[in-house]
């Protein structure tokens, strides 16, 4: 598997005005990662995982990541929902962010058509800075009322992810998306 060359897919999924990042501390959330890291390491195999859902069709098992590995989404495929799933893996103890908030994250995502990972910051060790107003709405949906130093799993709908697809990444038009996401830092 190829991973997806993170520019190509952040600039799908974020505005233009999403170019300039930050980088915050994280003195209020608790959280020993480092700003701006994401643990590279695979999760220990067994144990439950955090969160399993039905869909539509197929099933997702999610374990969110810790401070020293990245998260596992096992997903029997092909995998949908009928409407957008958010679940807290790992409740955070720092400031709630808000709709609009500018936040530095660490995530995975997978494909419920096929399971595959089309991009993953874990992957790469480096988290990504955005505003929530300039990525696909299941992502804000998962984000925006959570507490920073939460762990959250998302299983998209595709109108709330890419309803048109996006080839780069491999989306194809109905697929549905899930998400593990590590919330690191937030500002406004």
């Amino acid at each position: 598997m190829t991973p997806v060359n993170s520019s190509r897919v952040y600039s799908s999924i974020a505005v233009a005005a999403c170019a300039a990042s930050f980088v915050l501390t994280l003195a209020a959330s608790g959280i020993a990662t480092a700003a701006g890291s994401c643990p590279t390491a695979a999760p220990p195999s067994g144990g439950a995982p955090d969160w399993t859902l039905a869909g539509t069709t197929g099933s997702v098992a999610v374990t969110g990541s810790t401070d020293t590995t990245a998260p596992r989404i096992a997903v029997t495929t092909p995998f949908s929902v009928g409407q957008t799933q958010v679940h807290t893996l790992h409740a955070g103890t720092g400031p709630v962010v808000s709709s609009i908030a500018k936040v530095s994250v660490c995530y995975m995502g997978v494909n419920g058509r096929d399971g595959s990972v089309f991009d993953s910051s874990y992957d790469r060790g480096a988290s990504v800075d955005f505003p929530l107003t300039g990525v696909v709405t299941g992502f804000q949906k998962a984000i925006a009322g959570q507490n920073v130093g939460s762990t959250v799993a998302v299983a998209m709908v595709p109108a709330d992810g890419y309803p048109d697809g996006q080839p780069s990444a491999g989306i194809r038009p109905g697929d549905s998306l899930i998400f593990a996401i590590k919330i690191l830092s937030a500002s406004g």
